[in-house]
């Protein structure tokens, strides 16, 4: 057993490898944190939205801007997941279906200049490729996280952080460590210490 955890843990180690070796993802993380600073500056907000454990991870990283990072003193920046009114996820999916539950969001209550995060492992998935669609038709910045094939989320981001790898946990790994990576640029270059 031992043997299969030290594989494991390597193997998320090899993936933020690749990661670190990529000067293009490397350079889409400062933009995208630039980015995503401004749209705050400007009165602007971040919404997040993934299924199942990327739900989780979107849901985790609007925490992350809307409580604190590293800076506990700092006001509140406006993030949101989108999936976080039960209510709203279980009604919209029942009157019309699961793939319209993001885009129907994105159509009510985001403006021209926010910026909306995407997380899904292949790409494919319908209610977060719905809502880039949704997204891209009002003028909203769209951000995708994906794995290393981008998938039907690819042509509909502006940026792609298209992580090199095909295994799911790997995927949400690098998630995890570029969102965390953005939120501690964004919080630096709005509460400059």
């Amino acid at each position: 057993m031992q043997a299969t955890i030290q594989q494991i843990f390597q193997s998320s180690i090899d993936a933020k490898q690749q990661l670190l070796a990529s000067e293009r993802l490397l350079q889409l993380t400062e933009t995208v944190s630039v980015l995503i600073a401004d749209a705050f500056r400007n009165g602007h907000r971040l919404y997040l939205c993934g299924n199942g454990g990327s739900a989780a991870d979107a849901q985790h990283l609007a925490a992350e801007f809307t409580g604190a990072f590293y800076n506990r003193n700092r006001r509140a920046l406006p993030a949101e997941a989108l999936h976080v009114n039960t209510s709203y996820i279980t009604a919209a999916a029942n009157d019309y279906d699961y793939n319209s539950i993001y885009s129907r969001l994105v159509e009510g209550i985001m403006q021209p200049g926010d910026v909306l995060i995407g997380l899904s492992t292949s790409g494919n998935s319908g209610n977060v490729v719905k809502a880039f669609e949704a997204a891209r038709a009002k003028g909203i910045i769209t951000v995708g996280m994906t794995g290393e094939k981008g998938g039907a989320l690819r042509p509909l981001c502006d940026y792609l952080f298209d992580v090199p790898s095909n295994d799911t946990p790997r995927i949400q790994e690098c998630h995890m460590l570029i969102g965390h990576t953005i939120c501690q640029l964004v919080e630096a270059q709005i509460f400059p210490a």
